[in-house]
């Protein structure tokens, strides 16, 4: 085998440039980029180098060949003429990776078959011993390029992948590769701050892989200097005098910069899950003296433990996966920006984004941009000076205190950005509204109601508030709406809502309401299941703003369960499709005799039950699990009162058929009046915008349109969100 040869290092799609300047500055030579990789030429000591010293790559693979191929059997052929012997034992254990396609060879598994068999088949020897496979720690890990025809065979030196370092045993739910971080921190500049003195923090950590090989950049340790096992390991190739050397080397240098004194590098991490796990790959990779791990939230984030600390502040927030993630993502990048600005002036930041878009709202400009992936997911790194005239749109005006004649000092520096102009005047309507209904709701003892509806045609939210809480829901944006606009405009309003309403951050919640089908807005979409409890024309009702689409409390049937409650004194009351029985607990509040709930879902009747004995009711209140339909066929009771709020459309597994507001309605309101009581009312409303009552029905009873006199004040802007009548006998 001659001194020289040629080596394929491959590397996560975009690092290709990064990987090629450091392979250089380890000794490869004629270095050239292809996609997620780079070939080059180097002898022996420079392939062991590049294994031990690589921080971006993956593999470094040791051609031995290049063929042309037609067809398998060209495959076979070309992989068997090399002498094996040189490579592994007889009796030694192999395995086989292919990538690529054509030439006869549609499927890798095969591809890789037709390797093996070849390599087999050289070495079986007279006693019919052979290798045998071992995909985990096998001798030797061969590796077969297919590429327009022409067949790239190598050995794998670096055996498992070189971002494996060994010391990240435990990670988070979301973790960057630890070649991926060394990428971020080298365009990030950390070599240069590392260099001169400066310090490192992350104020979002997670389990501290940028911490870790921040502090092995820093002190000079090869990223896997305690790594035991190598794809060269029993490779009859292996030259372990060359290797010795190259490892005493990069041990000499380690112990060189640990001598050092330990740089100011820290992680601070919100969720106390992670600390734990992140101090023990700390402690694994040998850096407790270089790194501390604590536990904090971005917006206590305070990375100098004195005036004169400079350096980088790294971060790599969390991308947005659930429902409603926007709303708290928007906030920690609003919160991030703040503490840079804060705390942070004179440092450099870069910040490793999934949202570009959430980027742009930490208020704070970055002066250059890379383009990153990670794993399939496309990112950028945003580099910031932090530098007092940072500000994207200015100094946001504080409020002004009431009774306070005292001139304001001018803005400084560290105030956040103000709000877009957009979001501004999102945030002077939230206020006029407030004005307006807060008087309202204080006269009318209402903690709960609709601020706003889609007012403003760009900004299609509803916004309610609960109690000190406030629960958005965004309308599906029409197809002719770039989704980026849609996109910035929802960010514009999430950032008005806490300053319009003095409302803290972490009590916004977020819903996406699409058009819906079938029960889809019944199911549920977490499971944090925080109950809060609100009040409303004397009763104590439990909302959920997190797990459903829905909260358990429809807000424009106020005036409906008030109407029920007025008049339910001494009456038998049924509510059909009753969902979380609020109108049952008004009617038993009012002095219902007695009090029917019926609905399919066993989770609302439950949350029902609960709704009942929180004010005291229980014993003369039903809780019926069933079809309505079916229920009402069975039924031979009667009811003096009795309301009834469809869904437009139901098709749950649990009812035979499909319910259809509009097709089914008469037939449901015919069952309903056959159970009402000579002189009994029958309240029938629903949700449904092109919904038409039957007009025969006025034939049969007594019917009257009651739809406006059941709306308030909250709701007078969109009087088509319901619909309702009162309904007698003849």
């Amino acid at each position: 085998m001659s001194d020289r040869f040629e080596l394929y290092l491959t590397c996560p799609k975009g690092l290709e440039s990064l990987l090629a300047e450091e392979a250089r500055g380890l000794g490869l030579e004629d270095v050239r980029e292809h996609t997620s990789a780079i070939r080059g030429t180097a002898d022996m000591e420079t392939a062991y180098r590049l294994c031990l010293w690589s921080r971006l790559g993956n593999r470094v693979l040791l051609v031995l060949k290049r063929f042309n191929m037609k067809n398998a059997d060209d495959l076979y052929d070309g992989v068997n003429e090399v002498d094996w012997h040189d490579h592994m034992a007889c009796d030694g254990t192999l395995a086989v990776e292919f990538s690529g396609h054509g030439s006869g060879i549609d499927n890798t598994h095969f591809g890789a078959l037709k390797v093996k068999d070849a390599i087999v088949d050289k070495l079986r020897n007279r006693e019919g011993e052979r290798p045998s496979v071992d995909k985990l720690n096998p001798d030797v890990r061969v590796h077969l390029r297919l590429d327009r025809g022409e067949a790239i065979l190598s050995l794998d030196l670096s055996g498992h992948s070189l971002h494996q370092r060994g010391y990240r045993l435990q990670q988070g739910a979301a973790p960057l590769k630890e070649n991926l971080a060394a990428a971020v921190l080298i365009r990030a500049g950390w070599p240069r701050i590392a260099a001169e003195g400066g310090a490192l923090a992350d104020p979002m950590c997670g389990v501290g892989t940028f911490l870790v090989e921040a502090a092995m950049i820093a002190a000079d340790i090869a990223p896997n200097l305690k790594r035991e096992r190598w794809g060269f390991t029993a490779w009859l190739g292996h030259v372990p005098a060359l290797w010795r050397k190259v490892h005493d080397e990069a041990t000499a240098r380690a112990h060189a910069g640990m001598a050092k004194p330990p740089l100011w590098i820290r992680g601070y991490e919100a969720d106390p899950r992670l600390i734990q796990p992140g101090r023990n790959n700390v402690e694994r990779a040998g850096l407790s003296d270089w790194v501390k791990i604590y536990q904090g939230e971005v917006g206590t984030f305070e990375p100098r433990p004195d005036q004169n600390q400079k350096g980088l502040v790294i971060s790599n927030p969390p991308y947005g996966e659930r429902l409603g993630d926007e709303a708290s993502l928007l906030y920690l990048y609003q919160n991030l920006g703040e503490r840079l600005r804060q705390a942070c002036l004179g440092w450099e930041a870069a910040v490793f984004t999934g949202a570009p878009e959430l980027g742009k709202r930490m208020g704070i400009r970055s002066h250059k941009q890379y383009a990153f992936w990670n794993g399939a997911l496309p990112c950028k790194l945003l580099l910031i000076k932090v530098t007092a005239d940072q500000f994207v749109t200015g100094e946001r005006r504080q409020p002004e205190q009431a009774g306070s004649d005292t001139p304001r000092p001018a803005p400084v520096a560290h105030e956040p950005a103000r709000l877009s102009e957009g979001a501004q005047m999102f945030a002077n309507r939230l206020q006029k509204n407030l004005k307006q209904l807060g008087k309202w709701a204080r006269r009318e003892q209402v903690s709960c109601y609709r601020l706003y509806d889609a007012d403003m045609p760009e900004y299609a939210l509803a916004v309610d508030l609960y109690e000190g809480w406030v629960h958005v829901q965004e309308y599906a944006a029409p197809r002719s709406i770039d989704p980026e606009k849609a996109q910035a405009r929802l960010f514009d309003a999430l950032a008005a809502i806490p300053l319009a309403l003095g409302i803290d951050q972490d009590r916004v919640v977020l819903k996406r309401r699409e058009r819906q089908s079938g029960t889809r807005q019944y199911e549920r979409q977490a499971t944090q299941g925080q109950f809060l409890e609100v009040s409303e024309g004397g009763v104590k009702l439990l909302v959920n703003l997190t797990d459903y689409l829905d909260t358990g409390l429809f807000l424009d049937h106020r005036p409906m369960r008030m109407r029920i409650q007025r008049e339910a004194a001494g009456k038998r009351f049924l509510n059909l499709f009753c969902y979380t029985a609020t109108a049952s607990v008004h009617a038993a509040k009012g002095g219902a005799r007695s009090t029917t709930s019926v609905d399919l879902s066993k989770t609302y009747l439950d949350w029902a039950r609960r709704n009942l004995s929180l004010n005291g009711f229980s014993d003369k209140n039903r809780l019926e699990q069933g079809d309505v339909m079916a229920w009402m066929q069975e039924c031979r009771e009667s009811y003096d009162l009795i309301f009834i709020d469809p869904p437009t459309f139901s098709n749950s597994k649990r009812m035979e058929g499909v319910f259809d507001v509009q097709r089914d309605h008469v037939e449901l309101i015919d069952l309903a009046m056959a159970r009402l009581a000579p002189g009994g009312v029958l309240y029938f409303s629903n949700n449904f915008r092109k919904f038409l009552l039957d007009e025969h029905l006025g034939e049969r009873y007594a019917v009257e349109e009651i739809s406006a006199q059941t709306l308030d004040p909250d709701f007078s802007r969109n009087s088509r969100i319901h619909k309702a009548w009162r309904l007698q006998l003849r």
